[in-house]
């Protein structure tokens, strides 16, 4: 997914001379179904054919250790090169090419662009929203309608009352403003948006797809960037000035006394952005990434998707983990794992603490002594108790599908974020282009019907 933008550019590029076969390697059990991968195809855009390698042979054949893996291969079929790992795009272009012109006397390509139509989502409101949230001073929602590429805000019945964003990537039209500068409403402004803070009049919104925060004034109408530099950063680093550090996959926000919690999942780490001094830095996580409890420091994490400050902890989600984790937010404080075990380490069962298992959960929200938790490849919302540690599945069966009615009958499929508002959760449940909503106290699924759009 990380290198997908990079990729992208250099099959343009090379349009008529490069062709791509995209291997999928699963992890997950969830991610070992075709239906899942069809999906993850549209979702993420990809453009050329995807094989999936259910049973890992193709991966063994060519000898694959780490992900991603890049393969080369001359027009004969040869292997002429690798590369393990993230890449930057500029020094690839320069193999490619090099490649290309080695080859060419061989007569051998056959030039023109792959006659290649990638499969369409069936047109609804939502497209993949990745996260929910919700203002209950304000009885209003934030949903993320991240491949729609813009934000919905509405009533908590559903009335649309505001659209942020046209649908169009800044990364498309290019940068005229200097890191896409200050834009209008209804003009390009997001590419992948996911998590949003809403602080009074303004949202500060992680766009996962311009490696950005995005600061939107609901009052003078205006968004700019806030943090990043619209280009994904390939390195670990110490942070800096917020507009001039690149970062890397920002997934959630949440904010606490003028510092917003950054879930970057890129980094393997948690990242703080003080609000007035305006810069940014890694907080919790050494970037390794593994499950490795201690000091906030020397912790590690593996792709935090969700994060969520309350009662001076920080709770999050690792979601390469199936974990969910917290911290203090003491300078001094430690990470320590309340569910989950290692990296390959998944499933699904309540239970009490690390007797409980997860499959790839990718979102939370905390309600008084209770942690809900979107447990996406499990297809369920789980509560975790505070106290306790104790995990129920609160809605989701075992089938993925999309289904309402009472909670155990319920369906979900890939849910990723989620809010709590009085007496109901909100759920992005993200591959049926929908928001669904948990009545707490009766049990009962039902979509939100959007209206007003």
């Amino acid at each position: 997914m990380h290198v997908l933008p990079q990729l992208r550019k250099l099959e343009e590029k090379y349009s008529d001379v490069l062709a791509v076969i995209g291997v999928h390697s699963a992890k997950f059990d969830a991610e070992k179904s075709s239906e899942n991968v069809r999906g993850a195809v549209r979702r993420y855009g990809i453009g050329h054919p995807v094989v999936n390698d259910t049973e890992f042979e193709i991966g063994k054949s060519y000898a694959v250790r780490v992900w991603p893996t890049l393969m080369f291969l001359d027009p004969s079929g040869k292997i002429i090169g690798r590369h393990e790992g993230e890449f930057p795009v500029d020094a690839l272009d320069g193999v490619i090419g090099g490649m290309i012109a080695e080859h060419e006397p061989s007569g051998m390509f056959k030039r023109g662009r792959l006659d290649l139509q990638p499969e369409l989502q069936t047109d609804s409101v939502l497209s993949f929203p990745g996260k929910i949230t919700g203002d209950p001073d304000r009885d209003l929602l934030v949903i993320s309608d991240s491949n729609h590429r813009r934000l919905l805000i509405t009533d908590l019945d559903g009335r649309v009352e505001g659209v942020i964003g046209n649908g169009e990537s800044p990364l498309a039209i290019g940068d005229q403003r200097g890191v896409f500068g200050e834009l209008e409403l209804n003009e390009p402004i997001f590419d992948n948006p996911q998590g949003v803070v809403i602080d009074n009049d303004t949202l500060y919104v992680a766009d996962a797809g311009t490696h950005t925060i995005v600061k939107v004034d609901l009052i003078s109408g205006i968004a700019e960037t806030f943090a990043g530099t619209g280009e994904q950063s390939l390195y670990r680093h110490e942070g800096g000035c917020a507009q001039k550090v690149p970062l890397n996959s920002p997934y959630d926000l949440s904010l606490n006394d003028g510092i917003l919690y950054i879930a970057m999942a890129g980094f393997h780490q948690l990242w703080t952005l003080d609000l007035t001094e305006r810069s940014v830095e890694p907080s919790i996580g050494d970037g390794g990434e593994d499950i490795v409890d201690g000091l906030k420091e020397s912790a590690q994490l593996a792709q935090p998707y969700g994060v969520e400050v309350s009662n001076n902890a920080v709770f999050f989600i690792d979601s390469e983990t199936s974990a969910l984790r917290v911290s203090a937010i003491a300078e001094e404080g430690r990470v320590v794992t309340l569910v989950g075990k290692g990296l390959f380490d998944f499933g699904d069962a309540d239970g009490v603490g690390k007797d409980a298992l997860f499959q790839h959960p990718q979102g939370l929200a905390v309600s008084n002594d209770t942690i809900y938790v979107a447990d996406s490849y499990n297809n369920k919302i789980k509560s975790v108790a505070i106290g306790s540690l104790e995990v129920k599945t609160i809605a989701g069966s075992v089938t993925q599908g999309d289904k309402d009615g009472y909670s155990t009958i319920s369906q979900f499929n890939e849910p990723a974020g989620l809010t709590v508002v009085g007496d109901r959760i909100y759920v992005a449940d993200t591959n049926n282009h929908k928001v669904k909503v948990i009545e707490l106290d009766s049990g009962e699924v039902y979509e939100l019907e959007l209206s007003g759009i």
